[in-house]
């Protein structure tokens, strides 16, 4: 079969000569959308992962499908292995990225916010939890709980044992338990504090902001460099109220913002000038906002002009 360069669309055809269906490129779109997910959920980054298709649809086309027993399993083993590589040429430039670092917002269809399992899964602040595990933890992680894969599958996904993966997984699960939310919240329930967050953004208003924040929230800002913000977390109401309300009166900005849906979660798009200027995520515990993810950086808002879709299966 002729080597292709580019990976197939998910809404290709994949056919050949007489209109015979070709079973490497069928395979592939078929599983297209979970090994998107996977690499996504591995990386933070849709570009990333977007590379490791492009990888993984070049060693598949080589792979000989009669010696294939399980399509998806193949497939998510060569998608894990090249996310792997990448995740650790990733840190590397996390390191000299400038300010903090965070995933790279989609725009998600209606059917991800759904799906609770995989909202959570995509959810900034368990991206950020992720961040914090080696890569193989990482990789163990997101393909026992997140993907239900068997020990056995992904101890030939990360070239480890079974009895090894089943000491990664535990370790990796009590590391993330220890530091995710405590608990869902319903989308609702974010929504109704986004609002009032929207609200007191608009009209620069200090006490609605308080009212909103937890004490103790933390604000986190990526502008990569590119785009003014915070080099640190900001941590405490007091102090991420005033900044923000002292950035907009200064800054002096026509500032509108729309609320939308990012990686299956609510958030809001902020424009400045009509220009989209970033994404805001939340985290909210009872009722108020006690985690604030301000993407600003220009290289990490092109997945939001228009729908990624995620799946689990």
């Amino acid at each position: 079969m002729k080597e292709r360069s580019e990976p197939p669309a998910a809404a290709a055809e994949p056919m050949v000569g007489g209109g015979r269906t070709d079973p490497a490129t069928g395979a592939f779109v078929a599983h297209r959308k979970l090994l998107f997910t996977v690499a996504y959920e591995m990386l933070g980054s849709a570009a990333d992962a977007e590379d490791v298709l492009q990888e993984t649809w070049l060693r598949w086309v080589k792979v000989d499908l009669e010696q294939v027993r399980d399509q998806r399993a193949y497939l998510v083993r060569i998608a894990t292995r090249r996310s792997l590589d990448r995740l650790r040429t990733m840190k590397r430039r996390k390191e000299v990225y400038v300010g903090p670092w965070l995933p790279e917002p989609l725009l998600t269809a209606p059917d991800v916010a759904e799906d609770v399992e995989l909202a959570e899964s995509v959810s900034m602040a368990l991206m950020l939890v992720l961040e914090t595990l080696s890569p193989t933890e990482r990789a163990v992680f997101v393909l026992r709980e997140v993907f239900d894969l068997g020990y056995e599958e992904i101890a030939a996904a990360v070239g480890k044992t079974p009895a090894a993966v089943r000491q990664i997984a535990h370790r990796a699960r009590r590391h993330v338990d220890a530091r995710r939310p405590r608990e869902a919240v319903p989308q609702s329930q974010v929504r109704l504090a986004l609002e009032s967050f929207q609200r007191a953004l608009e009209t620069r208003d200090l006490q609605g902001l308080l009212d909103v924040l937890a004490p103790e929230v933390v604000l986190m800002s990526d502008g990569g460099g590119v785009k003014q913000a915070a080099p640190q977390p900001i941590t405490g109401a007091g102090k991420v109220a005033r900044m923000i309300v002292s950035g907009l009166g200064k800054a002096r900005i026509a500032l509108t913002s729309e609320l939308t849906v990012v990686n299956g979660n609510p958030a809001l798009l902020l424009r400045v000038d009509e220009e989209i200027d970033g994404v805001i995520a939340v985290q909210v515990e009872d009722a108020r906002i006690c985690g604030l993810y301000y993407v600003r950086n220009p290289q990490k808002l092109t997945r939001i002009a228009s729908e990624t879709a995620l799946t689990l299966r």
